[in-house]
């Protein structure tokens, strides 16, 4: 099968391509970014997905399947930009699809998206809409994309899509949102709360979304692996500090004495849990999450121990 990943120079869109080129599967990426040391089988276009040059990919490539991974979540981007890529991009590659007649397209979103609150379920289901930019208002682009993807199930229907929201991934490849969490000596929590946080190991999550290719998979889906855990519980597995801060003051800290620097809606989400049901998503693909929780935390603080305090 010809399949076009977009975003396949970030962490995750590297980890789906190895996966499709060990399957047979003839693979051709498009990304702003360089990959240095991607494999020959592998064709890399250096594009921007909203202009021309995409489209040119599109139309000499002709791909039966469209993983698309070309979102941002950087805070520090300017916002015009990220809703231009976010938003914009998105509904480029859906035009491109329909266009040149790609039977399969994959959206891969974030569980995030359902945002957290102190009256919000235990489980997340699909049906409920992402109500994440009421803590984050400075991405509701990638929430405007997630739902501009599902859109397509009725707009596009001779378009098998799928929109993946996938829980918090970590793994050797050191990225993502947890990963950059945790990426300090000392981890800040918000004194008095202690939310479940729900991950996969990167590798896992690699395999579902190839696994929704496999399978056809049409709708919204919830992707996530073992059961969540307590944040204290994740701090302490990869070897980092705890550091409890009364909430009023915990905007003041972000960046000091070792922490990570965190957006202003992080706070709800250290507060709150955001845990999502993936039972659809499992009896659909029979996917199972291989690696267990507590290695992938074990193996992330070998791989990347903490650095030394300041």
């Amino acid at each position: 099968m010809k399949v076009l990943i977009t975003g396949i120079a970030g962490k995750m869109g590297q980890l789906v391509a190895h996966s499709l080129l060990e399957q047979g599967h003839d693979v051709v990426g498009m990304d702003r970014r360089p990959w240095a040391d991607a494999p020959k089988a592998i064709q890399i276009h250096e594009a921007d997905i909203r202009k021309r040059d995409a489209e040119q990919v599109f139309r000499n490539f002709l791909p039966d399947t469209v993983i698309h991974m070309a979102t941002v979540t950087q805070i520090k981007m300017r916002s015009a930009e990220r809703s231009r890529i976010n938003l914009l991009g998105t509904r480029a590659i859906f035009d491109h699809c329909q266009q040149y007649n790609v039977k399969q397209a994959i959206f891969v979103g974030r569980h995030t998206y359902y945002g957290a609150a102190p009256d919000s379920p235990l489980y997340h289901t699909e049906d409920e809409p992402p109500m994440g930019l009421e803590a984050f208002p400075e991405l509701a682009d990638l929430v405007a994309a997630d739902l501009y993807a599902g859109s397509a199930l009725w707009r596009m229907p001779e378009l098998n899509t799928a929109v993946l929201r996938i829980c918090y991934t970590l793994g050797p490849a050191h990225h993502g949102t947890l990963a950059n969490y945790l990426q300090g000596p000392r981890v800040p929590t918000v004194l008095g709360f202690d939310p479940l946080f729900q991950f996969m190991h990167e590798h896992d999550a690699a395999c579902a979304i190839t696994l929704a290719m496999e399978k056809n998979l049409r709708g919204v889906f919830n992707v996530c692996g073992p059961k969540p855990m307590p944040l204290s519980t994740l701090i302490q597995h990869t070897n980092r500090t705890n550091v409890p801060i009364p909430e009023r003051v915990f905007p003041y800290t972000m960046g000091k004495f070792g922490m990570p620097t965190l957006p202003k809606g992080a706070t709800t989400h250290l507060k709150y849990p955001v845990v999502i049901d993936g039972s659809a998503f499992q009896k659909e693909t029979q996917f199972q999450a291989r690696q267990d929780p507590h290695e992938t935390l074990h193996e992330f603080a070998q791989i990347h121990p903490a650095p030394t305090s300041p």
